[in-house]
């Protein structure tokens, strides 16, 4: 908790710069940070990790304001703009560095994150079982400053143009609801 009126959440799930296109445009959210979490290295670097040897995922922290957006609703879409069955990879992107996982900051956001997991199961909204980790948050490691805001500086690149575009696509007709004016 960064103070009274805002929580902070740790996502993986895949491409950080996919989340944090992704979880920017949501009202209620203040601010995304693209990162590393979950590994054992100090200070890692995007090439060590890549490497898959830190033991980190590609993850945001994300900063918003619980009475706009719930942690609840911030699952709710982490669930369905990514593929939580496949283990350790998201697409293209393979390895340890793009598992889906939940870096829960306390026992409040564990219990929702178990719950809102289980409760998908139950739907089958996806045929596969879920391996998203809900483990607790021990670190985050801001990204290099060229990774922030990665989509909006390169649109027209090949893996903005086929990778996060369509997630966007999808945020926007599933949540529109849910986002920020200025982004609908």
């Amino acid at each position: 908790m960064t103070n009274n009126k805002t929580e902070i959440t740790t996502l993986a799930n895949g491409c950080f710069w996919c989340i944090e296109a992704i979880f920017k445009r949501l009202t209620g959210v203040k601010s995304v940070l693209p990162g590393y979490a979950g590994g054992t290295v100090k200070n890692p670097s995007y090439d060590k990790v890549c490497t898959g040897i830190t033991g980190h995922a590609e993850s945001t922290q994300i900063e918003f304001d619980p009475k706009v957006i719930s942690f609840e609703k911030i699952l709710d879409i982490f669930w369905h703009t990514h593929n939580p069955t496949t283990l350790n990879r998201q697409g293209n992107d393979i390895g340890t560095q793009y598992r889906s996982a939940i870096f829960y900051h306390d026992e409040k956001q564990k219990e929702i994150a178990e719950k809102s997991k289980k409760e998908l199961e139950k739907e089958g909204v996806y045929k596969d079982s879920i391996v998203t980790e809900i483990t607790p948050f021990k670190n985050f490691y801001v990204a290099e400053d060229y990774h922030k805001n990665y989509y909006e500086k390169h649109q027209d690149a090949p893996y903005c143009n086929f990778i996060i575009g369509p997630k966007i696509h999808k945020l926007l007709q599933q949540y529109g609801n849910d986002v920020k004016e200025e982004y609908n």
